[in-house]
């Protein structure tokens, strides 16, 4: 698969298929990979990059620090996802594209449209991320790591991400670079020989800019509610994607189409005939 520089940053990119633009910000939480399309829970099973690419070119890419791409260690907000975005458009060529995003995906989909919103055509949030229960593991998450880098350092960081091949959601001690680390040697120096202090300082505001509320993330309410951008929002029913999310970005949406089926009835044969009526419909 090809890569593009963008903010800095390697990116590892897909595209497939004919048709209007559709830039799809991957499911999978902090292992936000191109394969999660297709192998991912309710996304295997709905089986949408069998049909999409035949109406449209689907734009596909490992979002920064996760699968292949590369990463940095910054204060990363859901800006920096709407960079890595519009940047990978950019080098497309594609002045305008419509937007879809799937589980934690959904969050750059919604600060993108609140940031540019002229070079959003539509959006689909498809199983948003977001809930009490998602803020709450989320920052247990961080937790985890910010003690153990605490305790034993960054180079123990650097050696635990190494010893196996869990993501940050499988082995929260190792962080939200894991990946970067295990890609790059390079890269694994210069982490290990960051101030622990301000990168602990760093990881805090990370986790409290990303993870902001008990509903979902993203873009501030009254952003979105100026938009005029059609929108798809289909909702989860778990823990993790608490259809009160769901709603929250349909309230928040002026004029958005709520998908009212529950994750059991989302098969292959509704969900993708749904989304694609949408984009059609959409422009």
């Amino acid at each position: 698969m090809p890569f593009a520089e963008i903010d800095g940053i390697s990116t590892r990119y897909e595209v497939t298929g004919e048709g209007p633009p559709l830039l799809m910000f991957s499911p999978g939480g902090f292992d936000a990979r191109i394969e999660k399309w297709t192998d991912l829970g309710v996304y295997k099973r709905i089986r949408l990059l069998d049909h999409l690419p035949r109406h449209f070119t689907c734009i596909l890419f490992d979002r920064r620090e996760n699968g292949q791409s590369g990463g940095r260690v910054e204060r990363v907000t859901w800006d920096h996802y709407v960079r890595q975005g519009a940047g990978l458009l950019d080098h497309l060529g594609h002045d305008r594209a419509h937007l879809m995003g799937g589980c934690m995906g959904c969050c750059p989909v919604s600060a993108f449209a609140a940031t540019l919103p002229h070079r959003v055509i539509s959006m689909v949030h498809y199983w948003p991320v977001g809930g009490a229960n998602y803020r709450i593991s989320g920052h247990q998450r961080f937790a985890r790591h910010l003690a153990f880098a605490e305790e034993n350092g960054l180079q123990a960081v650097v050696d635990l991400v190494k010893s196996h091949d869990k993501n940050f959601s499988g082995d929260p001690r190792g962080g939200p670079w894991g990946q970067p680390i295990r890609n790059s040697d390079s890269f694994a120096a210069e982490y290990a020989a960051l101030d622990l202090e301000r990168y602990l300082l760093t990881v805090r505001g990370m986790m409290r800019g990303l993870i902001d509320r008990d509903t979902s993330p993203g873009a501030e309410p009254e952003d979105l509610m100026r938009l005029s951008i059609p929108a798809l929002v289909v909702p989860g029913a778990d823990g993790f994607h608490a259809t009160s999310a769901a709603r929250y970005m349909h309230e928040c949406l002026s004029g958005a189409e709520y998908w009212d089926v529950p994750p059991d009835a989302q098969t292959e044969e509704t969900a993708p005939a749904r989304v694609l009526d949408f984009l059609r419909a959409a422009g």
